[in-house]
């Protein structure tokens, strides 16, 4: 990737997630998500043919719990808090399918 797209894409990112970042914060970013790249890069370069996949060991048994329905807080107690609510929801910025 180029050091171009690699900014493009950090600013599409914060922008998705309503972040807003200094030049010099973005710049950072790009650094390092060039760096991540660089370190997969090299991941892919080390010879696996021959090594078997690791598969997690479960020795014992699995301690499950009753499904026993306990209490829990009314509607009004968890929006008391929230910064705005309306009809009993929480009322947040919308960022989904903004550009």
């Amino acid at each position: 990737m180029t050091n171009q797209i690699e900014k493009e894409l950090i600013e599409k990112v914060t922008k998705l997630s309503n972040l807003k970042l200094k030049e010099e914060e973005v710049e950072l970013f790009s650094n390092q998500f060039k760096d991540i790249l660089s370190f997969i890069d090299k991941l892919n370069e080390v010879d696996v043919k021959d090594t078997l996949p690791f598969y997690e060991l479960q020795i014992e048994e699995k301690s499950e719990r009753e499904d026993i329905p306990a209490g829990s807080i009314t509607n009004e107690e968890a929006i008391k808090n929230a910064p705005q609510a309306e009809g009993g929801f929480f009322v947040v910025p919308r960022v989904v399918g903004e550009e």
